[in-house]
């Protein structure tokens, strides 16, 4: 099976920066599609960003400019670098990626999700 480890969230003042990381593991043949979703207390989970397998890049209007989605192929890891965060940028983060194992093709995995807070 795959697995996806989020890490790096925290506690941190408005307009503080923050770098979340993600480590996929297991019998992985290829990965395509990398995401960071978030969602916010009460409220519904929603895409931040999302990187494809040749590198293009996608960002919600609310984060443009502030956040980058970067991945490391050699690595299996995706980031995302969180600079001016605001508290309504509070949220538990998720990784996500679309991996091809020796049985599955493209099937998409999802991690634990990590929490952000940001304070006023």
């Amino acid at each position: 099976q795959v697995q996806l480890l989020e890490s790096g969230g925290g506690l941190v003042q408005a307009g503080g920066s923050l770098r979340l990381s993600c480590a996929a593991s297991g019998r992985i043949l290829s990965i395509g599609a990398m995401y960071w979703y978030r969602q916010p207390p009460g409220k519904q989970r929603e895409l931040v960003t999302t990187t494809t397998g040749g590198g293009s890049t996608i960002y919600s209007g609310s984060v443009k400019g502030r956040f980058t989605i970067s991945r490391d192929n050699a690595k299996k890891t995706v980031a995302l670098q969180m600079n001016s965060l605001q508290p309504e940028d509070t949220a538990v983060y998720y990784c996500a990626a679309d991996v091809t194992t020796p049985t599955i093709s493209r099937n998409k995995y999802w991690g634990q999700g990590t929490q952000v807070t940001v304070t006023s």
